[in-house]
């Protein structure tokens, strides 16, 4: 490493590395494999990467087994979800971390921190679920309602509380690894939502946090310089949909504050993805941008996504 500057938090949508089938498992490791040859390009090139991922498709299979196993097995917490999702989707990164620093001449040293994020235990966000988990539903499933939230769209599907992330707790270990040249997954589905009881003892929360808001957090945390966030579409869109479709491309943390006051960003899409931009820009962050993952390495290079600076 030459200075902190060659130093990127590269934040992975769940969806993203699902691959381009049906979600099972061999697409997942597909998926993971595709993203990873794309990440140990950039470390060929001289870049230290931490990475933090998405889990809401695979949480959200979890939820779904567990219901089809109501009455047959206990419930299964969805703080436990989060942490199992971090190890199995952390596993399949670091094979294929290893795979492509292989096939590219590389050790990108990978390491995975099973990490907690602590959040607010009267975090208004418990009150209004907003985070999506799993696919869509065909049918009203018959289910407890007391852990999610069922709001019908294209179909069915489970929302659950996504409180505001306070701070890695785990950052210790973490800021370790990075010192030490390691390519670091953290802060995994946007880390296992943690609070402290009354009485002291430390306890997961039934929540997922936004694993962009946890990136723009620990990216400030790290004092990394620059924050991208990867998805599946080329950037951020104004009007989208419509006629009058606006792709932006350099533009101002305020021009997106404008456009986010009216109500151009979706809370379940690219709403959490400008929030956190913004945030990071805001809090100090030198550079952010958010793109297409086939194009990280244009994106950034600052040839590609939606580059955004400060005032």
């Amino acid at each position: 490493m030459e200075s902190d500057d060659r130093r990127v938090l590269v934040a992975l949508g769940g969806n993203a590395l699902e691959g381009r089938g049906q979600g099972g498992i061999e697409d997942q490791v597909a998926g993971v494999a595709r993203t990873m040859v794309r990440v140990v390009e950039l470390i060929a090139d001289g870049w230290q990467v931490v990475l933090v991922h998405g889990n809401g498709p695979q949480v959200g299979d979890l939820v779904h087994r567990d219901a089809m196993n109501a009455g047959r097995a206990p419930a299964y917490p969805l703080d436990w979800a989060v942490a199992e999702t971090q190890a199995t989707i952390g596993h399949s990164i670091l094979n294929a971390l290893a795979s492509a620093g292989a096939d590219q001449g590389v050790d990108p040293a990978g390491a995975v921190v099973v990490s907690r994020v602590l959040v607010d235990a009267d975090d208004p966000g418990f009150d209004q679920p907003t985070k999506p988990i799993g696919p869509y539903l065909d049918e009203e499933p018959d289910e407890p309602a007391a852990r999610w939230t069922l709001i019908e769209g294209k179909g069915w599907r489970r929302v659950v509380a996504s409180p505001q992330p306070r701070a890695s707790l785990d950052l210790p270990a973490i800021r370790a690894l990075v010192a030490g040249g390691a390519t670091v997954v953290a802060n995994g589905g946007g880390g296992i939502p943690t609070v402290r009881g009354p009485e002291g003892p430390w306890h997961g929360v039934a929540a997922v946090v936004d694993k962009d808001l946890a990136g723009a957090m620990l990216a400030g945390e790290l004092g990394i310089a620059t924050y991208v966030i990867l998805t599946d579409v080329a950037g951020v869109a104004v009007d989208h949909g419509t006629d009058d479709e606006r792709w932006l491309g350099d533009v101002s943390v305020a021009d997106l504050r404008r456009h986010q006051a009216d109500g151009q960003f979706p809370a379940g899409s690219m709403g959490p993805k400008v929030e956190a931009v913004c945030r990071f820009i805001e809090r100090g962050g030198g550079r952010a941008a958010i793109g297409a993952l086939d194009d990280l390495a244009a994106v950034l290079a600052g040839d590609a996504g939606t580059q955004v600076r400060p005032d």
